[in-house]
């Protein structure tokens, strides 16, 4: 795509920019630019007689591979590709390429990835799930594309919640030996009841509140020996939950920040920020006043002398670029700190503007159930684990007469059960809210990480069975340009798209059509027969195949030897 557009640009004599995409309706042709358009807005003249002109000084300059040049609509210009190169694009995957485009913009460059953040002395819940998906999704894109890509999580191990928990568990004292003997799973259950009560009691009772108030002083002081000893065990059962899902999700973070780590960083910067009068003191606390910059005031250390949220958040975004000089920073979490970043953002920006002009937060949306929102502090949570069983136990009751041993079932489940769950989270743009439907999600009807899976599987099956004919780098004579092929042509510029504008479901989409493109061929085509033209349908397969894979890792869904 790239020659076409440096060959209208030359052609045209354009400066500039225009849009060279693919048609929706393939039957338009194979690629379309609104270049007169553009150009009609700019001279002021009919899009069509502009349009027109631009027709004639391309086809007296006509390109290799170009067979057809046409207008369209109000003034659009479609162009159609000859059979040798789409072909040529096929041959070039099967030759090992995986068919993405670099990106100059950022191909070379350092880019930290945060995403995931789980809290210790919390379960890892859905949203957790949500902010992983897209995280790992992204990183792989961008990764793709030439970047260098650093992954990091940030969990919160002080902090009010862990004063909640901490009281929760002293308050059941007389339970603690027992539950340290049990196995992890209970164990961070017990935790997790002990959070919803220290958050129920922080609520309701004044003296439980003044109480959970000097504990979490006490916490970031180190000042008591017994309450130090419940900290160390509650965060390592916690951060050893946490290890076990990155690994169901194929996620391996470079590096896990803590809030302990940054805290004494943060706070620094808030001095900082005092002496030059970016912060304020304001009974007793010291605030940022956003309302000067159109946004709203955030406290960074309240009155009695422990940084919030915020002034961590500082001291991350400090060690981040001091530990691996970043060129781009991006922050997933939920879009319910959308505003809160962009106050953070604001005062970074003050402060270290090296730091904050790097900066992209992404949030995202919810995954909702029909009981509408989850809350862990009000315990009626669903962790990640628990939604992913669930998934994986229902593949489990469909794969029930399958020819398979119970090992191979439950590792063909579980591939299956979390690529139905990320594909329902990935299919959707970040930023909105997801009702997520069992049924739907492990369909084989399409719109389903199992029917891409399916399709992938599929092919690989032809595959194994062609092993004896041999390949091919021909077109049959005869041969007339699929659909198949036209859409296996747009995978680079998919990809290309995704990393540009943060959006996996650029990929979920066009995988979904791709695979119902390839189905259709499928009934369509008997792939494997005495043909001249087998050879060249088995190398289209691959083909196929190939790319189905790489879309799929890149949206960090694993493809299943078998279903």
């Amino acid at each position: 795509m790239a020659t076409i557009r440096s060959w209208i640009r030359d052609t045209l004599q354009i400066e500039h920019d225009f849009v060279l995409e693919y048609p929706v309706d393939m039957s338009h042709g194979d690629l379309a630019t609104n270049v007169a358009l553009i150009q009609s807005k700019t001279i002021g003249k009919n899009p069509k007689e502009v349009a027109s002109g631009f027709v004639k000084k391309l086809e007296a300059n006509q390109l290799d591979g170009i067979t057809g040049i046409e207008i369209a609509g109000p003034g659009f210009i479609n162009f159609r590709l000859s059979p040798q190169v789409f072909a040529d694009y096929v041959f070039h995957i099967q030759e090992g390429e995986n068919g993405i485009i670099k990106n100059e913009g950022i191909d070379g460059k350092n880019v930290i990835i945060e995403y995931t953040d789980p809290n210790p002395f919390k379960e890892f819940h859905i949203g957790h799930l949500m902010s992983n998906s897209i995280g790992e999704a992204l990183s792989r894109i961008i990764e793709a594309e030439g970047a260098d890509v650093v992954r990091v999580s940030y969990g919160g191990d002080v902090g009010l919640h862990v004063a909640k928990a901490i009281f929760g568990v002293l308050v059941k004292k007389d339970e603690i030996e027992k539950i340290k003997e049990s196995d992890t799973k209970q164990q961070l259950k017990f935790w997790a009841g002990a959070y919803v009560y220290g958050s129920a009691q922080y609520e309701e009772n004044d003296d439980a509140k003044k109480e959970i108030d000097t504990l979490n002083r006490t916490i970031f002081d180190a000042s008591d020996t017994v309450v130090q000893e419940l900290y160390e065990w509650g965060r390592r059962v916690s951060i050893e939950h946490f290890q076990q899902m990155f690994k169901r999700l194929s996620t391996q973070f470079s590096k896990n920040y803590w809030e302990s780590e940054v805290v004494l960083e943060g706070l620094k910067t808030v001095e900082e920020g005092l002496e030059k009068g970016v912060f304020e003191k304001s009974e007793g606390a010291v605030i940022f006043q956003g309302e000067k910059y159109g946004l709203h005031t955030r406290v960074f250390v309240n009155s009695k002398g422990v940084p919030t949220y915020e002034a961590k958040e500082l001291g991350l975004g400090i060690k981040k670029i001091e530990d691996f000089h970043f060129d781009q920073s991006i922050v997933i979490t939920g879009n319910e700190q959308n505003d809160y970043f962009k106050v953070l953002l604001c005062a970074m920006n003050v402060l270290r503007p090296e730091v904050s002009g790097k900066t992209n937060h992404i949030g995202h949306g919810m995954l909702r159930f029909a009981e509408g929102k989850m809350s862990s502090r009000k315990g009626n949570i669903i962790t990640a684990e628990n939604l992913i069983d669930e998934v994986k136990n229902l593949v489990l009751q469909k794969m029930a007469d399958r020819d398979m041993t119970l090992e191979v079932k439950n590792i063909v489940a579980e591939q299956v059960a979390v690529g139905a769950v990320k594909y329902s989270i990935l299919k959707q743009s970040p930023g909105k809210d997801i009702i997520f439907d069992f049924e739907k999600s492990l369909s084989f009807e399409g719109d389903s990480g199992p029917y891409l899976q399916y399709a992938t599987v599929r092919a690989q099956s032809v595959l194994k069975k062609a092993q004896e004919v041999s390949a091919t780098k021909a077109v049959p004579e005869e041969w007339q340009t699929t659909d198949l092929e036209r859409l296996l042509f747009q995978f680079g510029n998919v990809i290309a798209r995704a990393g540009v504008d943060y959006a996996p479901q650029y990929v979920a989409t066009y995988l979904v059509r791709l695979a119902s493109e390839f189905n259709s061929f499928y009934a369509s085509h008997k792939i494997i027969d005495d043909t001249p033209e087998s050879p060249y349908k088995i190398t289209l397969t691959h083909t196929f195949a190939q790319v189905m894979k790489t879309g799929l890792y890149l949206l960090g869904i694993v493809v299943p030897d078998q279903m």
